[in-house]
């Protein structure tokens, strides 16, 4: 009996050197994205959108795990999630999110209305509407594949408040992505970057693909993966980890078709 030939590698966005940039699926992504804008969203910015909340959530917990060894645990809880954060204020991503996880509680501050009474924290919506923190679950699976890859575990609130940064962090993602695809740019938004005092300022990260709506055929309906590229650079303020974010998301859409 001859032998078979070996079968050819395929290449797309099925192969493993794109499935393995994220765990969360295009198809999670777009459902996320349709929440916010009926403008539809490429296939390859489905895929850059999916790697940067990936490489955001790697940091996370890649942070997380440091604040637990240093305690002599391998067991995440939302305690290493504070430290993490606390350490890294680029890592401080989701905020809306910290408002309705009992593990942010009492750190963002007290509130008081005009007559100087304490207003109450928010409950949880049961609207139908849906919104960042009621579909919050649906990024339970990734996240615990993710976990896994890092070889990292967690508790199931710290699971909780990963679902919730990233489902945030993502709509609010996909909400600046359609701003871009409406303005044909992001010229007239502007950027920072976090200095410590006595080092260089470092060079802009928007290059001139997108920062100039002129560079792209746009037809205004379609979110590319430069929107989503240019809404990165505007949700992270960090440049270390917008760098990455934004590296990675180039890596992950290399071998999909173009916008």
């Amino acid at each position: 009996m001859t032998a078979q030939p070996p079968r050819p590698e395929r290449s797309g966005p099925e192969t493993d050197s794109v499935t393995d940039l994220s765990p969360f699926k295009p198809s999670l992504v777009k459902a996320v994205f349709r929440d916010v804008t009926p403008m539809h969203l490429s296939r390859s910015a489905a895929w850059a959108a999916a790697s940067v909340i990936r490489t955001v959530l790697t940091e996370i917990i890649d942070g997380a795990r440091r604040a637990a060894a240093a305690e002599g645990r391998k067991k995440l809880v939302p305690g290493d999630l504070l430290a993490a954060l606390d350490r890294n204020a680029e890592l401080e991503v989701g905020n809306k999110w910290y408002d309705h996880s009992p593990t942010f509680r009492g750190l963002t501050g007290v509130l008081y209305d005009a007559e100087g009474v304490i207003v109450p924290s928010r409950k949880r919506s049961r609207s139908r509407k849906p919104s960042a923190v009621v579909g919050a679950h649906r990024f339970e699976a990734g996240v615990k594949k993710l976990l896994r890859s890092q070889g990292a575990t967690a508790a199931p609130a710290m699971v909780r408040d990963l679902d919730g940064i990233a489902s945030v962090f993502l709509t609010d993602l996909a909400r600046d992505a359609a701003v871009v695809t409406r303005e044909g740019g992001v010229a007239r938004f502007g950027t920072a970057a976090l200095v410590m005092s006595g080092e260089p300022v470092p060079a802009p990260f928007l290059n001139d693909s997108l920062r100039a709506p002129s560079a792209r055929k746009r037809n205004g309906r379609t979110i590319g993966r430069d929107d989503v590229l240019a809404a990165t650079t505007m949700q992270l303020f960090g440049g270390n980890l917008r760098q990455r974010a934004l590296t990675k998301a180039r890596e992950a859409t290399q071998d999909t078709s173009a916008d």
